[in-house]
């Protein structure tokens, strides 16, 4: 990395703490969710979060388009929300002084950085594979013409997982999609009592944006850039590849709980995840700590479980918490010993 990089790693690290004072102003609470939230987005992924109603989900992200500066688009997603309705569609305009009439394109609500894309399990499989494409290719495609999505652009998407009835459940394909999964849960008592207080007085907070659109374009390039050791790249691969019960040295509670483990895209967004939390954190290398922070989000909507662990209450998250405690840590000596020659590559020139 190189001194403008090591200085921008600095930088993100300050935005971070500003960031999340700045959210504490109307988001009581939740820090884990909203650490969550800033890595998936510094890592250029996309997040679900499932929660009871009344948890501030949607104001938690509307907070956080504020705090960054970044254009926001709310849709809620309803049985009757066609594809078009979210990506935009084509109108007849009639040019006054020709009198010929075009066809123009008008941008839906999905050309905006943050998009919440609010209880998306309740409109049909058609309207959500629009939305997810757009996930993936960051462009739509509108009468055989592509239209580019604006950088950055994040999709930040609800659940509410108490109502089954009329709901169109995301597909595993789909869900594959979301880098996070995080779980939204109850305040605790010092907290619901501070939020009792804040929405039942005549107060009026105002959130500083911290960070701009062309800023964080910069800053998500630099988490791409932190280096990190082969062995702690291993234990994040191991942790993943543990989920599979085909892998020989799978463990007996894998083989019990799991019907489908994670795939590739598992360890590349634990990595990454990882990444974007030491820097957020001020370090500019990864530890094994970092991947164990970021396992449960990342994993706990990739693996499918089997009846078994419904019937015996076991979750995703236990399952993750029981490989993490089977999976021997690294050892960190390289980086704790200030050796960086192993850790920080020298970069090629050009």
């Amino acid at each position: 990395m190189t001194t403008a990089d090591l200085q921008a790693v600095h930088q993100l690290h300050e935005a971070y703490g500003q960031i999340t004072r700045e959210l504490s102003k109307v988001v009581v609470g939740q820090q884990s969710v909203i650490e969550q939230l800033l890595i998936a987005m510094f890592s250029r992924g996309h997040c679900l979060l499932v929660g009871v109603p009344g948890l501030a989900k949607t104001l938690m992200i509307r907070s956080v388009a504020d705090a960054l500066a970044l254009q926001f688009s709310r849709v809620q997603f309803t049985p009757d929300l066609m594809p078009s309705d979210i990506t935009g569609t084509e109108v007849i305009q009639e040019d006054k002084k020709t009198g010929e009439r075009i066809f123009r394109f008008m941008p839906g609500p999905i050309f905006a950085n943050i998009v919440l894309a609010d209880e998306i399990n309740r409109t049909p499989p058609k309207t959500q594979a629009a939305l997810l494409e757009a996930m993936q290719e960051n462009q739509v495609t509108v009468g055989g013409q592509r239209h580019l999505l604006p950088e950055p652009f994040f999709v930040l998407a609800t659940q509410n997982p108490i109502e089954q009835e009329g709901t169109y459940p995301l597909p595993e394909a789909q869900l594959d999609r979301f880098m996070f999964h995080v779980w939204v849960d109850y305040p605790t008592l010092e907290d619901e009592l501070e939020i009792v207080k804040r929405t039942t007085a005549d107060l009026d907070f105002k959130i500083v944006p911290t960070l701009s659109a062309d800023h964080i374009k910069e800053l998500v390039k630099i988490v791409r850039k932190v280096p990190v050791a082969d062995h702690v790249a291993r234990y994040a691969l191991k942790i993943v590849r543990l989920t599979r019960r085909t892998e020989a040295d799978a463990p007996a509670f894998v083989k019990d709980y799991v019907i489908w483990g994670a795939g590739p895209r598992a360890s590349q967004y634990l990595v990454l995840g990882a990444k974007a939390r030491a820097i957020l954190r001020g370090r500019m290398f990864v530890t094994h700590e970092d991947i164990a922070a970021v396992a449960a989000p990342v994993l706990r909507h990739r693996l499918k479980l089997n009846f078994n662990a419904d019937a015996e209450g076991v979750t995703a998250d236990e399952v993750v918490r029981r490989l993490i405690a089977h999976v021997t840590p690294p050892a960190e000596q390289d980086t704790a010993g200030g050796k960086l020659a192993d850790v920080i590559r020298p970069q090629a020139a050009g």
